[in-house]
């Protein structure tokens, strides 16, 4: 039985730091008020396009793995904030890369958006389609956010990263995944003024108004999560003690303990960077998994859990088993440019751009 291996990691943050204190000099909030409903202190802001930060993210998983870029079949690029979207981010991605005619594919689930493509490419290198795939979770959040709403514009931030996923005959990668939805309950998480719904209601798109029902979506996220991981164990015939560490998406931190939690796992084997980048929705899993093996969490042949939820409601669980090595093959000096503003001037900028009605 062919297995999709996981061989090649890289992450790529912005350079601006939004702190909590830098909200609080135009919101009415304070970095106690934050940290303590939410667990984050400060989240990046990007100053250049979504693809460039996939594309720095995309060399460095490359590097990792001891590609190239023309060894790749598939590309797919898991984001619900596009540069464009026609043509497709993933075209534009191998065009950076070098890629070659690969097969290139978007894939939208909101903040599931990376781990839902990592079962799309998953299956398709175990059915023989492809071999080599390269899978990126990636957010520029900044310029949707509506700034001056003090219950979302705390929670965001921008980021990237990316796995390569090769065939191998070992038993590796994921190895069970419970992907859902909670349709039904769609319209409490939405941000109105993207699409073209927007406009033919005679909204001005662009300029955004963010529906996001906190308590009701906390509900449905640790049900979600909860869920899913209770499906894949039983499926897998493991306990939870079997996992060596859950590697979640960051939404906020009370949303991570509740779920871990409900699956009965200690903290400690819990990982949490949401206080340093604060909610990237389909970019936390990968950014949190290759900081995980940054810091030496994960051993050869660890196995993972790693649940997640987003808009839709989406929401998924996947057990990963990794492969025998956690450091990688070879580096990329591929960088993000300085920026030329600070993270707090471009948020400002963004907020003078909203008072005028321009997207």
């Amino acid at each position: 039985m062919a297995y999709a291996g996981i061989t090649g990691w890289g992450k790529c943050l912005p350079h601006g730091v939004l702190t909590n204190a830098d909200l609080a000099s135009f919101l009415d909030t304070s970095d106690d008020w934050i940290v303590s409903r939410t667990g984050i202190g400060s989240r990046r802001i990007a100053d250049c396009l979504l693809a460039d930060m996939a594309e720095v993210a995309a060399a460095r998983a490359l590097a990792c793995a001891g590609l190239e870029a023309a060894d790749l079949d598939l590309i797919v690029f898991g984001t619900t904030t596009h540069d464009d979207q026609c043509p497709n981010m993933a075209s534009g991605l191998q065009a950076r890369l070098g890629a070659g005619p690969c097969a290139a594919l978007d894939l939208n689930t909101a903040c599931t958006s990376f781990l839902y493509g990592l079962s799309a490419a998953t299956a398709l290198i175990r059915t023989g389609v492809v071999r080599n795939a390269l899978v990126v979770g990636a957010e520029r959040i900044s310029p949707y956010m509506d700034w001056d709403d003090r219950n979302v514009s705390v929670l965001f931030g921008d980021g990237a990263a990316a796995v390569i996923l090769q065939a191998t005959e070992q038993e590796e990668g994921v190895l069970l995944e419970k992907l859902g939805c909670y349709g039904d309950a769609r319209e409490i998480l939405r941000i109105h003024g993207i699409g073209g719904a927007y406009v033919h209601s005679g909204r001005l798109a662009g300029v955004t108004e963010w529906q996001f029902e906190g308590q009701e979506i906390f509900k449905k996220a640790v049900t979600g999560m909860g869920l899913a991981c209770e499906d894949v164990l039983s499926r897998a015939g493991i306990q939870t003690q079997d996992i060596d560490l859950v590697v979640p998406h960051q939404a906020n931190l009370r949303i991570i303990e509740a779920v871990a939690k409900r699956a009965g796992i200690e903290m400690d084997r819990v990982f949490v960077n949401v206080h340093r980048y604060g909610n990237m929705s389909a970019a936390t899993v990968p950014v949190a998994l290759c900081e995980a093996l940054e810091a030496g969490r994960i051993k050869p042949h660890a196995t993972l859990l790693m649940p997640a939820f987003g808009g839709g409601l989406t929401f998924c669980a996947h057990l990963v088993r990794w492969g025998s090595r956690t450091t990688p093959i070879e580096t990329s000096d591929k960088e993000l440019a300085s920026p030329e503003r600070s993270a707090l001037d471009i948020v400002l900028d963004y907020r003078r751009a909203r008072e005028r009605g321009v997207s």
